[in-house]
């Protein structure tokens, strides 16, 4: 006999704005416990020294997290310069220091116009890449180096945003496996100097921003006045706006929400499409170019509440 799943069904996606020295499944663990769902996830865990925007999925909207993982995103961080530590953040100890040279601006930008548009960048080992079935931060926390190949990354932008004496404020847009730590180590080592990361805050994930975040706190103190946490929540679909929308009816309709895919002569779409039906938004379905039209393949699809 299967065991039922304690909690109650909660569908959406909550915004989360990520406080300072806690983990992201920690967060996950508290939100779910307020809103009391039976079944979240989070989509790409933030370091404990970062802050900022973590998209939160419960129940139908966790289908589409890979999808939210694979997205764009966006942070802020200030780079130490002239030391070097062992995870690439301020948490880690310190492995090395170096002279930091009298930089101006245009030195400065000068070396950030080598890191921007498609870059190949080596993962740190205090990553959550596995090897061999384990994280490499286990290895590297046991003295262990395991030689990591580069990995192709586009940075969208990178903008200098601040010069202090030994420090540099910076924003980078990017594609998924992008790993800042690594970004301002090899900056630092570019200006000659090394460098780590002593504040990150990501301002955007999975197309949402900081201006859509909640944080915690709020949560707790709507819960003490007997406040429904649930109009918080964004629908599944609010997510997934870089694909195309289709509305379907009657027996194409039918044939979809029972698995089925169907041939459609009047569209000429390509990929993955979002879905809607009477009752709005159905899941996502994959358009397949053939002659006259397309076949409409259902890929995710979300219960009906």
């Amino acid at each position: 006999m299967s065991r039922r799943r304690k909690g109650r069904n909660v569908n959406g996606i909550l915004v989360i704005d990520k406080p300072i020295g806690v983990t992201s499944n920690g967060i996950l663990q508290q939100v779910k416990r307020l809103f009391g769902a039976a079944k979240a996830g989070h989509t790409g865990a933030l370091d404990p020294l970062a802050t900022g925007v973590l998209p939160l999925c419960f129940g139908e909207a966790t289908k589409f997290s890979q999808m939210m993982l694979d997205s764009d995103k966006a942070y802020i961080t200030t780079a130490r310069l002239g030391i070097r530590t062992e995870t690439g953040d301020s948490e880690g100890a310190v492995v090395e220091e170096k002279p930091v040279p009298a930089l101006t601006e245009a030195d400065v930008e000068a070396v950030l116009a080598r890191f921007r548009g498609p870059i190949e960048q080596v993962p740190s080992m205090y990553s959550a890449l596995k090897h061999q079935g384990r994280p490499l931060y286990e290895y590297a926390r046991e003295g262990i180096e395991i030689e990591r190949p580069a990995r192709p990354v586009t940075i969208h932008e990178l903008t200098l945003l601040a010069v202090r004496e030994n420090e540099l404020d910076l924003a980078v847009s990017c594609t998924k496996g992008t790993y800042i730590r690594s970004l301002v180590e090899d900056i630092g080592d570019a200006l000659g100097c090394s460098a780590h990361v002593s504040a990150l805050r990501r301002t955007m994930a999975s197309g949402y921003t900081l201006e859509a975040a909640h944080d915690v706190g709020t949560l707790e103190a709507m819960r003490e006045r007997g406040e429904s946490l649930d109009g918080l929540l964004l629908p599944p679909d609010s997510a997934l706006t870089m694909f195309p929308e289709l509305h379907l009816s009657g027996p194409s309709l039918v044939s979809i929400l029972n698995g089925q895919p169907v041939r459609m002569t009047d569209q000429s779409l390509e990929g993955l499409v979002r879905l809607y039906g009477n009752q709005g938004f159905v899941g996502l379905a994959e358009a397949l170019p053939e002659d006259g039209g397309i076949q409409l393949v259902p890929r995710r699809l979300v219960k009906s509440s």
